[in-house]
């Protein structure tokens, strides 16, 4: 027989575990120690369900005279009240001596009431567990025990309904990856697709404590304290992320609502909680899917992006902080930091947004450094709020456009190409969120009940972004960006945010082939677009080896380029399915249509093919350059 202690904290209670029961070393025959006084109440105790258990200090001792023990204990150890009463605890009872004297200590010391609760296993099976109270009344301390079995063997009606019904909810918990709890009187009552989210199957006691937090892994622990400080009458709903780490060994994350009913006496009364598991490929790669969109921006120091700015759950890219010049660690989110900005009229108009009065801010301001007019910066911002479901989100973009704005004096009366970006510096930016934001409310509309599949379309068109910023801020040119480094980066990108997927990205570019960010901002937005229908449909089988998808780029004259994306998979049963009422395919016609290209489908004896020819500029049409091109051709 041994014993296990276990302190858990948000349960705020002391648990116990006693394995291989031996009733032989739970209590011994010894002398009494003092003739006992009668017990008050002791037939009123006699006719109470609980067992009532009274102790008196002895003085000058840390022990304890035992005057009463609960009938439900005098019958599990076969032992009558006169073998037991009036003998020192430490003597008759080695074994809760143990357990309980340093527990009594306190409550006599404090006068606070401790709960505690023992599980008695037999091959490890819990055969029986004991809610207790330990509390002190004049000059007594009270172990108020309440027992109960673990296990039945005969189900009744009722309870056979009820697994029915757990049933039910099960398949409904299950397709949409939820469950939840309700705790009332300090026990929880979970629902089955809390089961299905933890990987495990229901366990007796797991009605005392809380099994999601229990799994909570050591980053987010945090945020669990962060709850127990937040729930109060006056903040009486919680919203987060955190993950857990399941019996199984795998991390998941899980989007967190959490809402508590209080009396007039600030004391909950009851507490709900409903859990989403939105963890990514859960059986290979764990993530959310917010991760994507913040990983294109994390290395750039002039471009963040602000996941719910708005609210308590936000969550910034790096780019963020090297802009306030505050490390993330020490950076408190309120509203104080509009404070800084210098121009009044922005200030207000961030104020509107935060009040709800307004649902956008798209604009230009100056922002002092920890309130230094010496270290100031120009920052554009644009930020969104809009309704999901029930809930109200936001989403926008930081940029620091100091240098651009410094250069813009100096570039004035410069050449076309210092001209060029002069006005992409102002606009570019600008420009790119505009279509990004026209995405996200034409994929809101279109796929409103599947978010993870508008974050999935996002998080690619964002990493392509990113990175187009991040180099053409490196090289200031606007108008010789170099395709092939591109691509290859792009693969990169692509390898690391589907690894699990194991698909090969290749490029095979012409090194001379050179664009304006006129021309590459759109076409690397249809690559993303063919790239993500490949990944979503050429590959449905997990275990297919040798997946690529590849890129090929190269000059059809001086003045063409074709782009042909392929990849190797099942390949297309109907092309009429994807060109009729596809939004996708809209989107990716509308993209060809801004470079002046042309689309087509090609014909492909294994997998999925397209072929887009556009010019390199945008003086003259694709139209008009094949005809120089096919007039040159019949000259020759």
């Amino acid at each position: 027989m041994h014993v296990e202690k276990k302190y858990r904290k948000l349960e705020n209670i002391e648990e116990i575990r006693v394995y291989n029961i031996d009733k032989n070393k739970m209590f011994h025959k010894v002398k009494q120690f003092k003739k006992i006084d009668n017990v008050r109440f002791n037939n009123i105790m006699r006719h109470v369900p609980s067992d009532i258990n009274v102790f008196t200090p002895i003085e000058g001792s840390d022990d304890y005279l035992v005057e009463r023990i609960g009938w439900n204990m005098l019958g599990r150890l076969n032992i009558r009240p006169d073998e037991v009463e009036g003998r020192l605890f430490s003597e008759c009872s080695p074994f809760y001596y143990d357990i309980f004297k340093d527990i009594f200590e306190e409550v006599f010391e404090t006068g606070e009431t401790k709960p505690m609760r023992i599980f008695y296993y037999i091959s490890d099976k819990i055969a029986t567990l004991a809610n207790i109270n330990i509390l002190r009344d004049e000059g007594k301390i009270y172990v108020i025990s309440d027992l109960k079995k673990a296990e039945t063997e005969n189900k009744s009606v009722e309870e056979q309904q009820q697994e029915e019904d757990e049933n039910k909810a099960t398949l409904i918990e299950y397709f949409s990856q939820t469950g939840s709890y309700y705790k009332t009187n300090n026990e929880y009552a979970w629902t089955p697709g809390i089961y299905n989210i933890i990987n495990r199957s229901k366990e007796v006691n797991d009605s005392f404590y809380n099994i999601i937090f229990d799994l909570v892994i050591p980053e987010d622990k945090p945020l669990v304290e962060e709850l127990l400080k937040t729930m109060s009458p006056e903040t009486d709903s919680y919203e987060n992320i955190i993950r857990i780490k399941t019996p199984g060994g795998s991390i998941k994350y899980l989007d967190t609502y959490l809402y508590s009913k209080f009396d007039e006496n600030g004391e909950e009364i009851s507490h709900y909680g409903l859990f989403k598991d939105i963890s990514v490929d859960s059986n290979k790669h764990m993530t959310r899917p917010v991760d994507f969109m913040l990983n294109g921006f994390n290395h750039n120091s002039k471009l963040s992006l602000l996941v719910e700015p708005l609210s308590k759950r936000y969550e910034f890219s790096e780019g963020f902080y090297k802009m306030i010049e505050i490390p993330k660690n020490e950076y408190i989110h309120k509203i104080d930091i509009i404070d800084n900005i210098i121009e009044e009229e922005v200030r207000n108009e961030i104020t509107k947004l935060i009040d709800g009065e307004i649902n956008e801010i798209n604009c230009v301001f100056t922002y002092k450094v920890n309130g230094d007019m010496d270290n100031c910066k120009i920052c554009e911002l644009f930020i969104e709020r809009f309704k999901y479901g029930n809930q109200d989100h936001s989403i926008g973009f930081l940029t620091d456009i100091t240098l651009s704005r410094k250069k813009q004096q100096e570039l004035i009366k410069s050449n076309a190409t210092k001209n060029i970006l002069i006005k992409e510096v102002h606009h570019r930016v600008k420009n790119n969120l505009q279509v990004l934001n026209s995405f996200l409310n034409l994929e809101r509309r279109e796929y409103g009940d599947n978010p993870n599949r508008i974050l999935d379309n996002m998080q690619a068109r964002l990493s392509s972004l990113a990175l187009l910023h991040e180099k053409t801020y490196n090289t200031e040119d606007f108008i010789n960006i170099n395709l092939e480094d591109y691509m290859k980066d792009q693969d990169e990108t692509l390898h690391m945010l589907f690894r699990a997927k194991n698909i090969n990205f290749t490029s095979e570019v012409d090194p001379k082939i050179h664009l304006s960010i006129d021309v590459i901002t759109p076409l690397l937005l249809i690559v993303d677009e063919l790239t993500m229908n490949a990944i979503k449909h050429a590959f449905p089988d997990p275990d297919m080896t040798n997946k690529t998808i590849s890129k090929k780029i190269d000059f059809i004259n001086e003045y063409i380029c074709e782009l042909i994306l392929r990849d190797n998979g099942v390949g297309l049963k109907d092309p009429d399915a994807l060109t009729n009422h596809n939004l996708g395919w809209e989107i990716i016609n509308n993209l060809t249509k801004q470079i002046n290209g042309e689309l087509e489908i090609l014909d492909c004896k294994v997998g999925t093919g397209f072929r887009i020819i556009f010019p390199v500029n945008f003086e003259h049409s694709v139209e008009y350059h094949r005809e120089l091109w096919e007039g040159e051709k019949n000259e020759n």
